[in-house]
């Protein structure tokens, strides 16, 4: 290994680890706010986030959205990537933060179209992040690991043990899964959105607010991309040393 690969990997084995702990008491104490406040929320915002997720899912494996022109980045070593993938997670929060902030001076309908413009500005940094580490996100096989990852920074601390464990054994993870024309098929609809919205922090749910909606909307969208890209990065790492 190079002494970047190294410290890389000294990386991954810490994200890893941090990935395997149980939410904190205080963590606990503030998923129960946050579901009294989720309670107080028009069942059209939640609509709306199940809705996102579905039709952001489904574009992820059946449509061209993402996949145009992007192609896998040949020859370069993991420091070159990561350059690069560094300098989209820039791009990324900026942009994030000022959707979050423009959307979020709206109060509550108007955040709530926050949900799915964050999923697409997600998914699109995703998309470029496997381009840039070589991977082909025209395979359907990579847009199912992009999903995977998606799901493993955006769910509860039992959805992500098991995403882990598929993740950490990718290849034979993904000889099991059903092939493209069914997968849309097994998909739990309820429990994705179910997931993606109990780990939303309870800030983000601040947003929909009038008055402190803006504020609130750019931090929380920076920090999300922030925690997105941090899975991203050692969900790709993982495969680089797999290898």
């Amino acid at each position: 290994m190079t002494e970047y690969e190294k410290k890389a990997f000294q990386e991954l084995e810490a994200w890893e680890k941090k990935m395997r702990k149980r939410q904190t008491l205080a963590a606990r104490y503030a998923k129960v706010v946050q579901n009294k406040i989720n309670a107080k929320i028009p069942e059209k915002v939640h609509n709306i986030i199940t809705e996102s997720i579905k039709k952001t899912v489904t574009a992820v494996l059946v449509g061209s959205e993402y996949t145009t022109k992007r192609t896998p980045l040949k020859e370069a070593s993991l420091e070159q990537r990561e350059e690069l993938v560094l300098e989209k997670v820039k791009v990324y929060k900026r942009i994030a933060s000022a959707e979050g902030a423009g959307t979020g001076a709206g109060g509550l309908l108007l955040g709530a179209a926050d949900f799915p413009l964050l999923l697409g500005i997600k998914m699109k940094f995703l998309f470029d992040a496997a381009s840039l580490y070589g991977f082909d996100v025209k395979d359907y096989r990579e847009r199912l690991y992009i999903l995977h990852l998606f799901q493993l920074a955006f769910s509860s601390d039992k959805k992500r043990m098991e995403v882990l464990e598929e993740i950490k054994s990718w290849e034979q993870t993904a000889e099991s899964l059903p092939v493209k024309s069914t997968y849309l098929q097994t998909i739990d609809w309820q429990s994705w959105q179910q997931e993606y919205r109990d780990h939303i922090d309870l800030v983000k749910l601040f947003q929909l607010l009038p008055g402190i909606g803006a504020v609130i909307g750019a931090y929380a969208n920076y920090k999300l991309l922030d925690e997105l890209s941090e899975t991203a990065m050692n969900g790709y790492r993982m495969r680089f040393f797999n290898k």
